[in-house]
Formats: C-alpha cells, structure tokens, sequence
C-alpha cells in the first residue's frame, strides 16, 4: 500500500416496535438486528424523495447543491477516509450511509437540519431493520455535523465532517445568474479541483485545493469556511491524525 491514498472529490438487538403508515396500515418491517447496506439505502424511496426535497427547498432559498450529488459523494469520502485507516468495513459502510443521509433535514427545515435529520434517518433505518446500536452511530454523526453545535465523537461522526466540509466545488453552484453570485457562490465556483489525502503511515489527512482567483480570492474561503475547518481539523485529530489545508500548493495548519 503506497505511504498515501488519494481520495477523490469528482463509519443484542432489542426489538423496535412497528412504525405507522400514513394511511393507518402497519409499515412493513425488517427483522430487527438485519445488516442494511449502503445500495439498499441508496435506492429506498423514502430517502431519495427527502434528497429532493431537501435540494429543491434549499435551491429555493440560494444555497449550493446538496441533492443526491453531494449525498453521494459525501459518503463516498467518508467511507474511503476510514478505510485507508484501516477500520473495519462495517464501520467504514455505516460512514457511507450516514454520508447519503446527513442533508435529508433540510427537507423540513434548515435550521436544526442536523437534528431533524437524525431522527428521519432513524425512522428510515428502524423500518429497514438496522439494530439499535448501528442506528444510533449514523444518528449521532448526522446530528454533529454541522459547525454550529458539533463535534465529532466516533469515527463515523468524524469521517462524517471530514467530507461534508472537503465538498467545495464548482459543481455545486446552482444560481443559474453569475452576476448575482454571493460570496458562496463564487468560493465554491472558484474551486476547480478538491480532494482528501489520507496518509496511512504518516496519519496525515489534508484537504487540497485549487482556486480560480479570477472569481475569488483565497481570503474569502477563509472568510467562510474558518469555522468549518476548526471543525475538520477537531475531527482529523479525534481519528488521531494530524490536519492539513493546501490551497494553490501553498499549505496552511
């Protein structure tokens, strides 16, 4: 295994009872303690409409995409992250899933995403069948993912932060107008390529960027996202590595 991976940017059951229906019925229920993978939420309706949702309401308001794209993709890096740590593979599949499930709060609300998010994404998966204790992992990381009011505590909560905030990028401008353009639209329009490198040996994870200074200026990424990377670098350190920020080559930590 080479010294560094490169991660691109283009974590007993008891019984829960049945979940109601909309329409009065029993909603079907998996064996409690079942292993729900990554393809099966990926694919459930429910989630996929919430994705929408989310997307759209948030279009709506402004914000940069964070529809099945930057879901996908969050995942992705998440599990990546801890696998090239070397945590077991279940833990790095409930990373993923809490990956695709971290913005579905955004379907009800922006404020308190997080903790909205938490609880639909334990009704999604009581109702798929995942045991309590795998439940309650992807509930905590969703719930501290944001700058506001998280911190990271597991390695799933961590692996979590670590690609929510790396998803700067140009692919995630939906403001159709470049003239109208506010500042987080033009920092992540400015961000031309973005990627996570994960050191096995050397336990170095840092986020390398590049950015256009034609549309901003790398003061401005810091204006924005300072406390996002607080954030990445208590979460790189929780996971026992050291953090580092690299922008036009030129490395900040």
């Amino acid at each position: 295994m080479n010294k560094s991976q490169e991660v691109s940017m283009q974590t007993e059951a008891t019984e829960i009872p049945p979940l109601p229906a909309l329409n009065g019925a029993a909603a079907p229920q998996a064996p409690t303690g079942a292993i729900v993978g990554v393809d099966r939420v990926r694919r459930d309706p429910e989630v996929l409409a919430f994705i929408r949702s989310a997307n759209e309401s948030l279009r709506a308001l402004g914000f940069t995409e964070h529809g099945q794209r930057h879901a996908g993709l969050v995942g992705h890096i998440a599990e990546n992250v801890l696998e090239r740590l070397e945590y077991p593979k279940r833990t790095c599949e409930l990373a993923n899933i809490a990956g695709y499930l971290h913005d579905i709060g955004n379907s009800i609300h922006r404020q308190n995403h997080a903790l909205s998010g938490s609880l639909m994404a334990w009704r999604i998966l009581a109702r798929m069948g995942m045991s309590p204790e795998e439940c309650a992992l992807i509930m905590n990381a969703i719930g501290n993912h944001e700058e506001e009011r998280g911190l990271a505590t597991t390695p799933v909560a961590a692996a979590l932060i670590i690609a929510d905030k790396a998803d700067v990028h140009r692919s995630r401008v939906q403001n159709p107008d470049m003239a109208t353009f506010d500042i987080h639209d033009r920092v992540n329009y400015a961000s031309t390529r973005s990627f996570v490198r994960v050191g096995n040996s050397d336990k170095v994870v840092a986020l390398e960027l590049e950015i256009d200074t034609n549309y901003a200026h790398v003061i401005e990424y810091f204006e924005i996202f300072l406390d996002r990377m607080t954030m990445v670098r208590q979460a790189v350190e929780f996971l026992g590595c050291q953090f580092q920020l690299i922008i036009n080559e030129t490395r900040f930590s």
